[in-house]
């Protein structure tokens, strides 16, 4: 199976979600705060020196408020509702439906049946997919990045189960242009026992993971060379 960008195919970049620690203190004791001057004056300093202290006071005043004019124009900017709705498909599954099981292992079931062409062998297709494992965890979706992924259908690019998913074969109907399927990828229709998308040891996904796929076919991609 060859390798791609996406958790559809063999090898998968890891996506996290994680916190970054912020490079500002919030200890009272800390040496350094966003909104707090700090001034390092000796009592037996000149008139200059103290006129130049208020002029430094002034400034750090001022920085202090530009400051939270920023905070407040940021916390009042509405947010992107394309941007929200994006993650909430990638989070959120399509509706339950009632999985059929074919001998291959493969669980399938549409949530809404296509009505264009059916995916043709051997060419790309555009799909939109949010990918689970069985326990419910996202660990991939082509709803985050905003657009849907180019995967070529039936000549092993992408996993069997993703494969038969989608071409259809073995009692799995093919999907059409404008379908939703949700499948059920047993692990030898997936990754196998091999853990995959690894880097620097630390794997996407691991061994004999059983995963679950919302599928959305979008299109057969337009830039297909003619036969």
């Amino acid at each position: 199976m060859a390798s791609s960008l996406s958790a559809l195919t063999i090898t998968t970049p890891r996506h996290h979600l994680s916190l970054k620690k912020s490079r500002f203190s919030t200890n009272p004791n800390s040496s350094f705060s966003p909104f707090r001057c700090s001034s390092h004056l000796s009592r037996d300093k000149d008139v200059q020196v103290r006129l130049s202290s208020i002029s430094s006071t002034k400034k750090c005043i001022l920085q202090v408020g530009i400051g939270l004019l920023a905070a407040t124009v940021v916390a009042l900017t509405p947010v992107d509702a394309n941007a929200t709705r994006i993650e909430y498909y990638a989070t959120v599954g399509e509706p339950l439906c009632d999985l059929n099981f074919v001998d291959s292992g493969l669980g399938f079931c549409d949530v809404t049946v296509g009505s264009g062409k059916e995916a043709p062998y051997g060419e790309l297709i555009n799909v939109h997919y949010t990918a689970r494992f069985a326990d419910g965890i996202v660990f991939d979706s082509s709803y985050k990045r905003g657009r849907p992924l180019t995967m070529r259908i039936g000549v092993g690019k992408v996993i069997r189960g993703l494969d038969q998913g989608i071409l259809g074969g073995e009692g799995v109907p093919p999907m059409q242009v404008g379908g939703k399927r949700k499948l059920q990828i047993p692990p030898h229709l997936a990754y196998g026992p091999e853990p995959a998308g690894c880097f620097s040891g630390d794997c996407n996904i691991p061994g004999n993971a059983t995963l679950l796929y919302d599928i959305k076919f979008v299109e057969i991609y337009s830039g297909n060379r003619p036969r």
